[in-house]
C-alpha cells in the first residue's frame, strides 16, 4: 500500500494478522446441537498467563464438538505480546525498563505484530467453530473490526477499518490517523482464538514502548481520550464496552438471541473457575 502512517511504507500487516492452521470441519456440522450458541464470559482482569492456556483448551474442546462457541471478555495486567513471527526489535524498551514497569513479554502463537495490553483495554477471545458457522478468516476479521468500531460509535467515538491494516482507527485516512483497536487471530483445526484489544480507558503512555502493529511512529489512542477524558484506567469502564462488543459481534455474526452478558455479572472469579470445570468435565 503506497504511503501508510505517519509515513510508514512497509507491508501490509493484514497477512501477519491471521496464523491459520486450517483442517476441514467434520461432516454434520449442521447437525451439531451447539452450532447455533455463543457463550459470552466476563472475565475480569486476569493474567495472561492464566487466560491463555485457558482459551487453548476451550479452542481444542471446541474443534472435537464438545462445547460450543465462546466469547472471553477481560482485561489483562500489563503485558506485552508478540505474535509467532513478530520481530521483537518493535520493542522499544529495554529489558530492565519493561521489569521496572513490570511488563512482561510473552511470544504466542498468533498473528501478528507487537501488542500492548493493560488495565483499561477491552480484550476479546472469540473461540468460533469457523467452518460450522459458514465463515472464512477474512470475513471473521470484518465482523470483529466492525464491532469495534460499533462499541467505539456508542460510546461517542467515531472510528474506521483501514484497508491493509487490521484493527480499528480514528481519523484513518486523516493527516492524523491514530490506531484504536487491534486484532491477531489464530485458527487451528478450524477453530479461531486469540482476537481484539479495545483502547478503552488505558494508559497511553505505555504504548510508547512498542511500534503498535509493527510500524514504527504509530499513534495510539483510547475512547477515553477521544471523549477528552484523562481519567485513569477502569475495570468498569471495560465491562461497559464488553456489552456492547458482544452485542454488536453477535449481531455481525448474526447469532439468534445475541450473545449478552447477564445484566448482573457473576464474580469473574466464579466464571474462569466455572469454565475449568467445564473443560475437565469433558475431558478437554
Amino acid at each position: 500500500m503506497a504511503g501508510g502512517v505517519n509515513g510508514w511504507k512497509g507491508p501490509p500487516c493484514y497477512r501477519a494478522a491471521v496464523e491459520a492452521t486450517l483442517i476441514a470441519p467434520s461432516d454434520g456440522a449442521s447437525a451439531d446441537p451447539l452450532h447455533g450458541r455463543l457463550e459470552s464470559h466476563w472475565l475480569g482482569r486476569i493474567e495472561y498467563g492464566r487466560a491463555w492456556p485457558l482459551q487453548k483448551r476451550l479452542a481444542a474442546a471446541r474443534a472435537d464438538g464438545r462445547i460450543a462457541d465462546q466469547l472471553l471478555l477481560l482485561e489483562h495486567p500489563r503485558v506485552l505480546t508478540l505474535g509467532r513471527t513478530s520481530d521483537p526489535s518493535h520493542i522499544l524498551a529495554s529489558p530492565d525498563e519493561l521489569a521496572a514497569r513490570g511488563i512482561g513479554v510473552v511470544r504466542v502463537e498468533r498473528g501478528g505484530e507487537v501488542t500492548y495490553h493493560g488495565p483499561g483495554q477491552l480484550v476479546a477471545y472469540p473461540i468460533l467453530a469457523l467452518g460450522r458457522r459458514g465463515l472464512l478468516v477474512r470475513p471473521l476479521v470484518r465482523a470483529l473490526e466492525d464491532a469495534m468500531i460499533e462499541t467505539c460509535r456508542a460510546l461517542g467515538v467515531e472510528a474506521a477499518r483501514r484497508d491493509g491494516h487490521p484493527g480499528c482507527w480514528i481519523d484513518p485516512h486523516g493527516p492524523a490517523p491514530r490506531k484504536i483497536g487491534a486484532l491477531g487471530l489464530r485458527v487451528e483445526r478450524g477453530v479461531s482464538y486469540h482476537g481484539i484489544a479495545l483502547n478503552v480507558s488505558v494508559e497511553l503512555a505505555d504504548f510508547e514502548l512498542i511500534d503498535a502493529c509493527g510500524m514504527p511512529g504509530v499513534v495510539s489512542t483510547s475512547i477515553a481520550a477521544e471523549q477528552g477524558s484523562a481519567a485513569p484506567p477502569t475495570t468498569t469502564s471495560v465491562e461497559a464496552a464488553a456489552r456492547l462488543f458482544a452485542a454488536a459481534l453477535a449481531s455481525r455474526l448474526r447469532i439468534g438471541g445475541g450473545a449478552d452478558l447477564p445484566e448482573i455479572l457473576p464474580d469473574p472469579t466464579a466464571t474462569i473457575a466455572a469454565l475449568e470445570r467445564t473443560l475437565d468435565a469433558a475431558g478437554a
